[in-house]
């Protein structure tokens, strides 16, 4: 869903592995695997359609108020919705299963 400048994507679920966190994710009536590791390669934001080669702020949050977010650049499409976020990735060690919403905001 948008909402203005902000993409829209409902957390379903997110499984926790060894070092990342992998789950189920919906936008536009489609269903994608969302896979959110620490920075190995870097900060990457990846979609399964196109943006801009740019900067977004990508914030993770909860219907209880839990809230994470960071500045990630825009690396291309995948079939995933994939997030290489440290700051992201150590926040949701501690809240996995508080997070809903994935918001990117556009501007």
């Amino acid at each position: 869903m948008t909402f203005g400048n902000t993409l829209r994507i409902k957390i379903i679920r997110f499984n926790i592995h060894e070092s990342y966190f992998k789950g189920k994710a919906e936008f536009r009536e489609s269903q994608y695997t969302i896979n959110i590791q620490n920075e190995r390669r870097g900060k990457v934001l990846r979609l399964p359609f196109e943006l801009p080669n740019k900067k977004y702020l990508v914030r993770l949050s909860g219907p209880n108020g839990v809230s994470v977010e960071d500045y990630l650049p825009y690396k291309g499409e995948s079939e995933w919705i994939e997030l290489d976020s440290t700051p992201i990735t150590f926040y949701m060690a501690d809240h996995q299963d508080q997070f809903d919403t994935l918001e990117i905001l556009l501007n």
